[in-house]
C-alpha cells in the first residue's frame, strides 16, 4: 500500500453514522460531519464565547456606564418593592437582594475610568449609592463602601482631575462623612469579619479624601468622626482598625488648628493620655502596636500646638505621666520626651514648665542630658533627636521659670564640679562641627552656581541653605548656646564662664562663636508664634548676649 492509499483510507463506521444522523426528513443530505459537535464541546465553546463577551464588557464607555446605571437603579427599585411587599418574610426578597448585590459589584468597573465620573454624578448613581449606606442588610452597605473606596483611590483620582473634582464635590455636598459615621460606623459589628473589613474601608475613604483635598480635614472632623474615633480608641483590645483610627486622627490633627481645638473641647487630650498610660511600664507586643503607640504620641504633640490644649494637658496630669515614662527604660520614653518638649515650648508652656520642676522632673531630665541612650532598632528617636528634645526642654524651663524654681534649675549646672557645663561644651563642639561641615558643603556648591541668577533665586537659596543648616545641627547648637547664655549670667556666672573659657581654649575656640550663633538666631526667628513673641524673644536674646 502506498502513501496515497493510506491518506485516502476511511473507516467504514464514518459513512454509517453519516447515513443515520446526517439525513433530514426530506431525504436531503445535511452539512458535513464536522459541523455536528458533541454536547461537551458545544458547552466549552459556549463558555469561551461568554468569556469573550465579558472581556468586551471590561472596556467601559458612556453607553456601557448608562447600561450599568440603568441596571443598578432597576435592582434598587426592585429590592425596595419586594422589601415593602414582604417586610416580614426575608425569603421573598432575598433574590432581589442578591440581584442588587450583583449589580453593585458590576459598578466597580467605573473605578477604572475616572473620566466617566462626571457622567456617574449626573446620572444620580452616586446619590443612590449613598442612600444604600443605610440599607438594612449590612452586606449591601459594605459593598457600597468598597466601591466608594475604589472610586476615591488617590492614584485613580489623579488620572482625571476634572472628573475627580466632580465626584468629590458630590460626595461632600451630600455629607458623606456624616452618612458613613451615622449609617455605618455606628451599627457595624466589628466582631464579624466582613463588617470589620467595611470599617477598615471607611477609614481608607477618609484617608483618600484628606489626601486629595487636605482642606476638607475640618469638615470631615466636625461631622462626628472625631467623637467616634475617640470612642473607638477607648476599646481596650488592639486590632488593625484601632491602628487605622490612630492614623486618621493623626492626619486630621497634623496641619489643622481647628481640629486640635475640637479635640481638646471633647476631652480628647484625656483620652490620648489614658491610652498612652498603658505603655508606661509595658512595651507594645507587635510592630503594628508599636506604630499605634507612635501615632498616639504624634497626635498628642500635634494637639499641644494649640494653646488651649496645654491647659488640658496640665489638668490631665500629662506632665506627671511623661515624667514617669521618662524614668522607665521602655519604648514610651522617647515619645514622652517629644511630648514634654511640645508641652513646655514657648510662652504657652510656662505652666507646664513650672509643674515639671515641682514634680521633681529635674531629677529625671538631667540624667538623660548627661548620657544619651544608644541608638538601636527598638528606639524611636536617633541620638541627635534625643539630644535636641532634651536641650529644648531645659532651654524652655530656663525661659519660663523664675525665683526659687529657676534657682533650683541653675544650681544643677554647678553641682558635681560643673559636670553639666562640661557636657554642654561637649554638645556645643559636636554640633558646631556638624554645622561647619554643612557650611563647607554650601560654599562648595556656590562655586558651581551659574552667573546671571536673579535676586529672588538668591533669596530662595539663602532660605534653603539656612533650613539645611538648621536640620543639620544648627537648631540644636542654638538650643545649647542659649542654655550657655542663661547660666553664664546667673549668680554663679563668673565661675561658669571661667570653666567655659578653659574648655574652649583647649579646643581652639572662643566665647565669640557662641555670641555669633545666638545673634544669627535672633535675626532669623521667622514666623514663629506671633509678632509680639518674636520681638520679645529677639530682645531677650540680644540682652543675654550683651550681658554675656
Amino acid at each position: 500500500m502506498d502513501v496515497s492509499d493510506l491518506l485516502s483510507f476511511k473507516p467504514e463506521t464514518i459513512p454509517k453514522r453519516k447515513q443515520d444522523d446526517d439525513e433530514d426528513t426530506d431525504g436531503k443530505q445535511s452539512e458535513p460531519k464536522y459541523s455536528k459537535k458533541p454536547k461537551i464541546e458545544e458547552k466549552i465553546l459556549e463558555l469561551i464565547d461568554n468569556a469573550d463577551e465579558d472581556e468586551d464588557d471590561e472596556v467601559l464607555d458612556e453607553v456601557g456606564l448608562k447600561k450599568l446605571a440603568l441596571l443598578f437603579e432597576k435592582r434598587v427599585l426592585g429590592n425596595q418593592k419586594m422589601r415593602l411587599k414582604y417586610p416580614e418574610d426575608p425569603q421573598k426578597f432575598m433574590d432581589s437582594e442578591i440581584d442588587l448585590h450583583d449589580a453593585i459589584k458590576k459598578l466597580q468597573a467605573i473605578a477604572t475610568v475616572p473620566d466617566l465620573y462626571p457622567l456617574l454624578v449626573s446620572l444620580n448613581v452616586v446619590s443612590s449609592m449613598l442612600e444604600l449606606l443605610s440599607h438594612p442588610n449590612t452586606d449591601i452597605a459594605a459593598a457600597i463602601i468598597e466601591i466608594l473606596m475604589e472610586l476615591t483611590d488617590v492614584d485613580i483620582l489623579h488620572e482625571s482631575t476634572e472628573g475627580s473634582e466632580k465626584l468629590i464635590d458630590c460626595l461632600q455636598e451630600q455629607n458623606i462623612t456624616k452618612l458613613l459615621v451615622s449609617n455605618c460606623l455606628e451599627r457595624l459589628d466589628e466582631s464579624v469579619k466582613e463588617e470589620s473589613d467595611a470599617v477598615h474601608n471607611i477609614f481608607s475613604i477618609f484617608e483618600n479624601l484628606t489626601e486629595f483635598r487636605p482642606e476638607s480635614c475640618v469638615e470631615i472632623a466636625e461631622q462626628s468622626l472625631m467623637q467616634w474615633i475617640l470612642k473607638r480608641l477607648k476599646i481596650k483590645q488592639y486590632d488593625a482598625n484601632k491602628l487605622y483610627c490612630s492614623e486618621v486622627l493623626s492626619i486630621l490633627l497634623q496641619n489643622t488648628n481647628e481640629n486640635r481645638i475640637l479635640l481638646g473641647s471633647i476631652d480628647g487630650i484625656d483620652v490620648l493620655l489614658q491610652q498612652l498610660a498603658i505603655y508606661k511600664r509595658h512595651d507594645p507586643v507587635t510592630e503594628e502596636e508599636k506604630e499605634y503607640m507612635e501615632n498616639l504620641f504624634n497626635c498628642l504633640c500635634s494637639s499641644l500646638l494649640a494653646k488651649e490644649n496645654r491647659t488640658n494637658f496640665l489638668k490631665g496630669e500629662g506632665c506627671q505621666l511623661m515624667n514617669l515614662m521618662l524614668r522607665e527604660k521602655k519604648l514610651s520614653r522617647n515619645g514622652a520626651l517629644k511630648v514634654l518638649d511640645y508641652a513646655c515650648a514657648g510662652s504657652d508652656g510656662k505652666e507646664n514648665c513650672l509643674k515639671f520642676v515641682d514634680i521633681l522632673g529635674l531629677r529625671t531630665i538631667f540624667p538623660l542630658f548627661m548620657k544619651t541612650p544608644k541608638k538601636n532598632k527598638q528606639r524611636l528617636l536617633s541620638s541627635e533627636e534625643f539630644e535636641e528634645h532634651v536641650c529644648s526642654i531645659i532651654s524652655s524651663m530656663l525661659r519660663n521659670t523664675k525665683g526659687s524654681q529657676k534657682q533650683r534649675l541653675l544650681s544643677k549646672f554647678v553641682e558635681n564640679d560643673f559636670e553639666k557645663v562640661d557636657r554642654l561644651m561637649e554638645l556645643h563642639l559636636k554640633y558646631l562641627e556638624k554645622v561647619e561641615k554643612i557650611d563647607r558643603e554650601i560654599e562648595d556648591s556656590k562655586r558651581f552656581k551659574k552667573p546671571g541668577d536673579n535676586n529672588d533665586e538668591d533669596e530662595d537659596d539663602q532660605e534653603g541653605n539656612y533650613m539645611k543648616r538648621l536640620s543639620g545641627g544648627l537648631f540644636t547648637l542654638q538650643l545649647v548656646d542659649y542654655i550657655v547664655l542663661e547660666i553664664a549670667i546667673s549668680p554663679d556666672g563668673p565661675k561658669i564662664k571661667q570653666r567655659l573659657q578653659q574648655i574652649l581654649n583647649l579646643r581652639g575656640s572662643s566665647l565669640k562663636v557662641i555670641k555669633d550663633v545666638m545673634r544669627e538666631y535672633a535675626g532669623n526667628l521667622g514666623d514663629a508664634q506671633n509678632a509680639e513673641w518674636r520681638e520679645h524673644e529677639k530682645q531677650h536674646v540680644l540682652s543675654l548676649i550683651n550681658r554675656f
